[in-house]
This record gives structure tokens, sequence and C-alpha cells, in this order.
């Protein structure tokens, strides 16, 4: 079996249930022979509930995943083409998108006995809307072996910044009249420019504030790990005491169980030696 099969088998499973298994399935490759294979399984991080929440959807709904993914290639594809129209379509259709996989992912999660907080919804729909913009973390969702949520903090396809190109007129007598007389705009292609360029304001809003919301999410999921890896090296220190204590207690217990026994057989030999007195001085 390769590297990625494990990986996707790996991170099928529950947070709860990953260490367990990696463990499992690292010593079966060290058992093998294969030592590079064990250190790379022992190398797999376990998945944030965020990760795993996406790595969940993507078996649970692949089509919609698929969908969504499709819907990134052809986002990227009018970025370069410069496409203003089919831009703002697509990104119409990648909100509406997004929001409908995240809050399925919330009833997959819930389903599996696990409700999502609205942190990690967010994380989920920033995620998604990643793997909209970077290829290789489409690639990534797709698979379905997430370890950590995703962000994306360029404002390149997913938001992109747009020109407004205006055709040239194509008859000589219109570049004649523009010639003699230089003429406005006319008011519906103003009115047209403006609101391209209120979008286009709006989005690159939107897409400050998804990058503040995400360095914030990323800075609280550091202090969780940072406070999990103490609770660990505790729980990992007093394991280790509990078992020297359990190792003594052991001791004591072989011991007092050998003294019970030398008491009993002095009891017995005690009790004989009574009776024969007995009998002599009777």
């Amino acid at each position: 079996m390769s590297l990625g099969e494990v990986a996707a088998d790996l991170y099928g499973l529950a947070p709860t249930e990953f260490v367990a298994a990696r463990a499992a399935r690292a010593g079966a490759a060290k058992e093998s022979g294969d030592r590079d294979m064990a250190a790379a399984i022992t190398a797999l991080r376990k998945p944030t509930v965020a990760a795993w929440a996406v790595n969940t959807l993507v078996r649970a709904a692949p089509r919609e995943v698929d969908a969504l993914l499709r819907l990134g290639a052809e986002l990227r594809t009018a970025q370069r083409q410069l496409s203003g129209a089919r831009l703002r379509e697509l990104t119409r259709q990648r909100r509406q998108v997004v929001d409908a996989l995240a809050e399925r992912a919330g009833e997959v999660a819930a389903g599996q006995g696990r409700p999502l907080s609205e942190a990690v919804l967010r994380q989920v729909s920033e995620t998604l809307t990643a793997a909209l913009a970077d290829s290789d973390i489409a690639e990534q969702v797709r698979a379905g072996t997430l370890a950590t949520a995703q962000t994306y903090a360029g404002f390149g396809p997913v938001e992109p910044d747009l020109t407004v190109v205006r055709e040239e007129p194509k008859t000589a007598g219109a570049r004649t009249r523009r010639k003699k007389k230089p003429a406005e705009p006319p008011e519906g292609e103003r009115a047209r420019g403006a609101r391209a360029e209120a979008d286009r304001r709006r989005a690159q809003e939107e897409l400050r504030a998804a990058e503040t919301a995400a360095r914030a999410t990323l800075a609280a999921a550091e202090e969780q790990a940072r406070l999990a890896a103490e609770d660990l090296e505790a729980a990992t220190a007093r394991l280790a005491e509990l078992r020297d204590e359990l190792a003594a207690a052991q001791d004591r217990h072989r011991f007092a169980r050998n003294a019970e026994r030398a008491a009993r057989d002095a009891v017995r030999a005690a009790t004989v030696e009574v009776e024969r007195a007995r009998r002599r001085r009777r």
C-alpha cells in the first residue's frame, strides 16, 4: 500500500482515532522492514477539526466538491482572460456554492456526533475559498487529506482587480467625430464603470477582512496547539509517575503476599508445637 493510500485511510477517520491508527500503520510498516514508509506515516499530522470536516465533506459529497473545484478552474481561466462579466457571474456562484458546502459540512459533522462551532465553520469556508484560488490547495481538498485549514491571502483569482476595457469605434466616421469633439462617456457607461469600481473595492475589502479573520484564527489555533502541547507534556509526565507508582505498588503487593504466606507457615508450625507440648504434658 502506498503512502497516499495510507493517508487517504487515516484522514477518513475521526480525529480521536487518528493517532492510534497512525501508530498501528507505522508499526506494521516497521515490522515489514520498510522503515522509510514507517517514518513517512509517523510524519502525517493529526487533522484539526476544520480539516477533518473538509475531509469528511469530500467523502460524503464528492460530486458537490468536484463542482466547486471546477468552478475554481473557471474562475482562474476568467481571471487570465480578464473577462469582467464572466468573473462577476462566477464570483456570485462562488459565494453561493461555498456557503452551501460549508453548511453541508456542518450537517455531516453533526451527523457523526461532532457539531461544528461558528469559528470552525468559518475555517471550513476559508479552506473551500482557498481551494478555488489555489490549484495546489484544490488538489489537497480533492484528495481529502488535509491536516490543517487553509487560507488564501492573495487578491488574484478569488476577487481580481478588473480594468474596464472600452472598445474603440469601428467606423472612420466615428474616429473623425471623436477627433473633432472629444465626448464624455455616455451616462450608462459611466454608471457601469462606477459599479465595477465599487464592486472591485468591495471585493478587496471583503478579502482584507477575510485575511484579518484568518490571521486571528491562525493565532488562536497556534495558541490552542501550544496549550495542548503543554497539556500533553504534563500528562506524559504524570503517566510516567503513575507507572512508577504502579510498579512500586506491585512490588509492595508481592512482598506482602510473600510475608503473609510466611506468617501462615509460622502459625501452622507454632500450632504443631503447641499440640506436641500439650501431649507431652498429658
